[in-house]
C-alpha cells in the first residue's frame, strides 16, 4: 500500500473515492479509510501500519480540488492537486 486517503467527515467520502479512482488508474496503490473515526486516529493508525503517504480530504481540499498530503515520519502537510501527487509518486518509484 502506497497511500491511504483519509476523509475528515462523511461528506468528504465521495471525493475521497474519486481521488482513489484517479490514482489507481495510474497504478498507485491507495485505499480510502471511510470509517467514522477522528482523523487523528486514522493518521496514527496509518503511521503504525507504515503507510508512506496519508492524504487528508476536507472542505478546504474539496473547494480547492486538492489533497493535504502527509508523509510518514516527516509529518509535513502540504496541499497539492492529484497531478502533483502523481509526479511525487513517480519520483519515488
Amino acid at each position: 500500500m502506497q497511500g491511504k486517503i483519509l476523509p475528515i467527515a462523511e461528506s468528504h467520502v465521495g471525493h475521497a473515492y474519486n481521488v482513489q479512482r484517479e490514482l489507481m488508474s495510474q497504478g498507485i496503490r491507495v485505499e480510502v479509510d471511510d470509517r467514522s473515526e477522528k482523523v487523528g486516529l486514522k493518521i496514527r493508525e496509518a503511521d503504525m501500519q507504515k503507510i508512506p503517504y496519508m492524504m487528508v480530504i476536507g472542505d478546504k481540499e474539496i473547494k480547492n480540488n486538492s489533497i493535504a498530503v502527509r508523509r510518514r515520519k516527516k509529518g509535513n502537510r502540504r496541499e497539492m492537486n492529484v497531478d502533483q501527487l502523481l509526479e511525487e509518486f513517480r519520483g519515488q518509484l
